[in-house]
């Protein structure tokens, strides 16, 4: 079979009985025009490879494929899923690799040298551990472009003072750059969800911190959001911070921190346990 003779992505479903199991968070995105449009954001696919998370029937993983993308890395837990990725795959045998496995339980940077990229309609189920996974190791890949419901890009993108404000927003932009793409209407999906679905864009910067630098900002954003209508000499007191000798109000709420006075919050911490947040 050649790409051009590919069957239409409803009649895989079909054929292969894929209903959607909430227990997995599926949500197959069917319509190309869309797909393509993820596969442009996630930019010069030609180099390097592609890591999707749950793929599904396959349909952002024939549109990375169309795009380009020299070799696409499919992630997918579902037996089913697997069976009908496996005909994509004798499609592109040297362009696309399935592996069966929950993304949960794999080193991603193992699967293949740099440079790697991931692209994905995330299950909605796990996208939050992923990411932060992600981001701890974010040194390990190029970019990631990935479809979250609407509220989690909300988070990734919020301003201090805002409500979406809080421990993602500081780790993500700490780590990123990050760019909402655009949102994506529930009835795109099969079956649809109840909500409004939005790609963005994680470009790694040059300064971002390593697994230990990581560690402390989330030790200490924790404690900080843990109780956020609390002051922060109530939220920070138990990590014995000196929050007057780094600038920052001991009666503002975490909300009102920028992501820079984490930072120095976040290094503050690290030398005070005895570790290195560089």
């Amino acid at each position: 079979m050649t790409p051009d003779a590919l069957p239409p992505l409803r009649e895989v479903i079909a054929r292969h009985g894929l209903d959607s199991r909430r227990s997995l968070g599926q949500y197959f995105l069917l319509d190309g025009n869309l797909t393509a449009r993820i596969a442009r954001v996630a930019g010069d696919l030609t180099g390097g490879s592609v890591i999707e998370i749950g793929p599904g029937p396959g349909g952002l993983t024939r549109a990375l494929l169309d795009a380009g993308a020299a070799r696409v890395i499919g992630v997918e837990r579902d037996t089913r899923c697997v069976e009908a990725l496996s005909e994509l795959a004798a499609v592109y045998p040297d362009r696309l690799q399935i592996i069966e496995a929950d993304a949960l339980a794999v080193d991603l940077a193992g699967l293949v040298s740099p440079p790697r990229r991931i692209v994905a309609n995330l299950p909605y189920n796990v996208s939050m551990p992923l990411l932060v996974r992600w981001l701890r190791g974010i040194s390990a890949f190029v970019g990631l472009t990935l479809m979250f419901q609407k509220e989690v890009a909300d988070r990734l993108t919020a301003e201090p003072g805002s409500r979406a404000y809080g421990r993602l927003s500081v780790v993500a932009r700490r780590q990123c750059r990050v760019q909402r793409e655009f949102n994506v209407d529930a009835r795109a999906f099969v079956p649809p969800p109840k909500i409004t679905s939005t790609v963005v864009s994680l470009a790694p910067r040059s300064d971002r911190l390593d697994e230990t630098g990581f560690a402390a900002l989330e030790t200490v954003t924790a404690a900080a959001f843990g109780q956020r209508r609390k002051m922060l000499r109530t939220t920070l007191k138990p990590l014995g911070l000196d929050l007057a000798a780094l600038g920052i109000d001991p009666t503002q709420r975490a909300e009102d921190l920028t992501v820079e006075a984490f930072c120095a919050l976040a290094d503050s911490y690290a030398a005070k346990t005895g570790t290195s947040a560089g």
